[in-house]
């Protein structure tokens, strides 16, 4: 009877190891043939595996692309984007958005280089002790650069993993994640397991996106869901908050020399260390009013101020409702302070400004061709 009993559960495990090889050899072979042509998989050493993973948190890979390309143009190996100044790593990232991404990879790349001769460690807890690198982004940079079978799950592999294997569990909770990245180890080959994850990444992306397109799908034989019919309704996400609206007031102050009066936002916060034109919060007060108050504070007296235009941004937990304000001042000073200073628009162009400011700048300079 126990010898029965062996021969079932050897039996049992021949079937899903011949299942998990199924499924890793199909989508690498779909991979090979339909995978995208990216930059970043051209080279995959590790600053340029690192910068192109931070890059596409949270952004598609179509706005990536150019991004990533002049980054590197710019910054072209861990050493330069270690001693650059910051603002010019966010300068370049400027329109990427999520800027705290930026700050983080610089963090990272230096600590790479101080603790580890800027050679990517062996160990996940090691990789993950470097600012800006999580889950995901470990088991990229180790799979891809070191060829270790590390999950890399991001909202595709949730996705997809979820369907193929019918789970039922919120994919937001810790619950969920922990589920999808179990049978992404039982399935994750050892001999590719890099190109398994973004093959996994890419079929999340092309072929099994919030529609399915099942019938191009190269693992629809195997995708429990499919056969279910359920794969609609996976996978399972918890209601997410809409952003909150907060009213805000932007001055833009121009003095008799064509300079507009900037000033740096705090290191923490939203659009942290960026350049803007002063704004304000402005839900209880009268929108020019509070704008006169911050001028002063920045001992700028302005002479009219009158609204120019409305400029809505969405963050991922608010919407800033903007009411932009044009004055004229009688200031000037060529001193580069945080604080508050003037700027030409050509000096604008070449600080980073929070993607509403940018907005702004290129409608100054729009009406002024």
């Amino acid at each position: 009877m126990r010898k029965a009993n062996q021969l079932k559960k050897q039996q049992r495990t021949a079937v899903k190891s011949s299942q998990r090889s199924i499924i890793a050899d199909k989508l690498l072979a779909w991979y090979d043939a339909c995978g995208r042509e990216l930059s970043w998989r051209q080279d995959t050493t590790l600053y340029k595996v690192w910068v192109s993973e931070i890059m596409l948190q949270q952004t598609r890979v179509e706005a990536v692309e150019p991004y990533y390309r002049r980054f590197l143009d710019r910054f072209p190996d861990m050493r330069t984007l270690a001693d650059a100044p910051e603002e010019d790593v966010l300068h370049a990232w400027q329109g990427l958005g999520y800027y705290s991404r930026a700050r983080n990879l610089q963090t990272g790349v230096r600590e790479a280089l101080e603790r580890y001769d800027g050679v990517l460690p062996q160990t996940r807890q090691e990789v993950e002790s470097l600012s800006g690198v999580g889950s995901y982004t470990a088991g990229a940079l180790l799979s891809i650069v070191h060829g270790q079978p590390e999950p890399a799950v991001d909202g595709n592999v949730l996705r997809v993993f979820s369907r193929l294997f019918c789970l039922k569990q919120l994919i937001t909770s810790s619950i969920g994640k922990q589920a999808v990245t179990a049978k992404v180890r039982e399935v994750i080959p050892s001999d590719r397991p890099g190109d398994f994850n973004q093959a996994v990444m890419d079929l999340g992306s092309s072929v099994c996106g919030r529609v399915p397109r099942c019938s191009l799908c190269p693992l629809a034989d195997e995708c429990i869901a499919y056969k279910e019919g359920c794969q609609s309704e996976l996978p399972r996400k918890a209601k997410k908050a809409e952003p909150r609206p907060v009213k805000m007031a932007v001055g833009i102050v121009k003095n008799q020399c064509q300079q507009f009066f900037v000033r740096k936002r705090p290191k923490s916060g939203l659009l942290a260390g960026m350049w803007e034109f002063p704004t304000i919060e402005a839900v209880d007060s009268d929108p020019e009013t509070a704008l006169r108050s911050l001028f002063a504070k920045s001992g700028q007296t302005v002479a009219s101020l009158t609204q120019w235009r409305n400029l809505q941004h969405v963050f991922s937990h608010r919407t800033w409702d903007l009411q932009i304000y044009q004055g004229s001042g009688t200031g000037y000073n060529n001193e580069r302070r945080e604080d508050g200073c003037w700027m030409t628009l050509d000096e604008l162009a070449a600080v980073p400004l929070g993607k509403p400011h940018q907005t702004m700048a290129n409608w100054l300079a729009e009406a002024a061709l």
